[in-house]
């Protein structure tokens, strides 16, 4: 099954667009899990098994497990999502950017190594760097457009010499020449849910991944009325942080299990 089939699938099955993100920080982790072997392992599978029956997609963002020496536990946790919940799709969020040989080899990892539907990448390269991912061509790729941080601005607002914005020519660029095989999708954050309308009306119905709802605080309605497709569908609206430390007590698991509900049951809401 391909990264745009199994999606499809999820928004339907699921009927949620809630992709639930994985940070992991253990310096928040609750007290059973402090100080433990495997604690991240412990804590993330802990929360996939709380929200998965609310969300399309489990996105583990992999700077949290390098900088904890925990790759081998990112490696174990990606296995237990294909086997456990496999109509999940799993995005691993790597925003990888580097010349032709080097991507090789970072497409190798995320679809080899940790086996992911789907990997977050940089545009900035060009085509060249992005090209080895697209070779997988039943795996996402899912390339950053208009990013939900502040400083996004002082390059993705530059204007080309046509004078459209740099983001909107990275959404036409993809959505023209890069999508042959109906594989790629964008991130654009939710924090500017203007631009999203604008991306949605340059792609047309090609996925979008929506970072900046929950603590980053991008407006649920706002979001889903800009950024979904013909069908109503088209997005995973990413809440990592509001849903990973909903409580950092002994019912953090039902607290993640509570926000992660919340949130999608928000989500359809706006769509209705």
């Amino acid at each position: 099954m391909t990264f745009t089939e199994k999606l499809n699938q999820a928004w339907s099955a699921k009927n949620s667009m809630l992709t639930v993100g994985l940070d992991p920080d253990p310096q928040r982790f609750p007290a059973e899990l402090q100080d433990k072997p495997g604690a991240i392992y412990a804590f993330c599978r802990g929360i996939v098994d709380a929200t998965a029956p609310y969300a399309c997609a489990i996105k583990p963002q992999i700077a949290y497990f390098s900088a904890e020496r925990a790759e081998d536990q990112l490696e174990d946790l990606c296995r237990y999502i294909r086997d456990t919940y496999p109509d999940l799709t799993l995005i691993l969020d790597a925003k990888r950017g580097d010349i032709g040989s080097t991507a090789e080899q970072y497409a190798r990892e995320a679809f080899e190594r940790y086996e992911a539907d789907a990997v977050t990448v940089s545009p900035f390269m060009g085509l060249d760097s992005v090209e080895p991912y697209l070779s997988w061509q039943d795996k996402g790729v899912i390339v950053l457009c208009r990013t939900s941080n502040a400083g996004g601005s002082d390059l993705q607002f530059l204007h080309t010499s046509d004078g459209t914005p740099l983001y909107l020519h990275v959404a036409g660029l993809v959505a023209d020449r890069w999508n042959r095989n109906g594989q790629c999708a964008l991130v654009v954050g939710a924090t500017f849910p203007e631009e999203i309308r604008k991306v949605r009306e340059r792609i047309g119905d090609m996925p979008l991944l929506i970072p900046g709802i929950g603590a980053q605080g991008g407006d649920i309605p706002a979001t889903v009325q800009a950024g979904r497709d013909s069908k109503g569908a088209g997005m995973m609206i990413n809440s990592s942080r509001a849903i990973l430390y909903a409580s950092g007590g002994d019912d953090w698991r039902d607290a993640a299990t509570r926000m992660a509900c919340a949130t999608r049951d928000a989500i359809n809401a706006a769509r209705a």
